[in-house]
């Protein structure tokens, strides 16, 4: 399996060009295999998004939500993933979304495709971008 952040799930639905060539191969050949994964939390994450006007959807909010749910297999939180979500160094992001979506990569040794200079530079997850 191969773990979408919300940022690159949005922009594949919406603006694809905004992705790197490395994560468009990588999100097309994971969509072909079957094996692409969000965490839970990107469904709030996007749902915040959209509520604070920050990012405009195709359709309504539930529509939106039901469809990135077809794509993606959903991970839910476990007991794991929120223990590992408190443990990154003082260089990773200090946003929840960022630690619980990168706690799920960790835990589950999953590659992230992220644009998020802040969590590939910290070394801590296995970035695609």
């Amino acid at each position: 399996m191969i773990l979408v952040d919300t940022q690159a799930v949005i922009w594949l639905s919406n603006a694809d060009e905004k992705l790197s060539e490395s994560a468009k191969r990588t999100l097309v050949e994971g969509r072909i295999q079957g094996i692409l994964a969000i965490s839970d939390f990107t469904l709030l994450e996007i749902a915040m998004l959209v509520s604070r006007r920050r990012v405009t959807l195709p359709s309504s909010l539930g529509d939106y939500l039901a469809f990135v749910e077809s794509l993606f297999t959903v991970l839910p939180m476990t007991p794991k993933i929120a223990e590992r979500s408190v443990q990154f160094g003082p260089s990773y992001p200090n946003d929840p979304a960022d630690q619980v979506i990168g706690a799920t990569a960790i835990v589950h040794g999953l590659q992230l495709v992220t644009s998020d200079a802040a969590i590939r530079a910290s070394g801590e997850v296995n970035c695609v971008w």
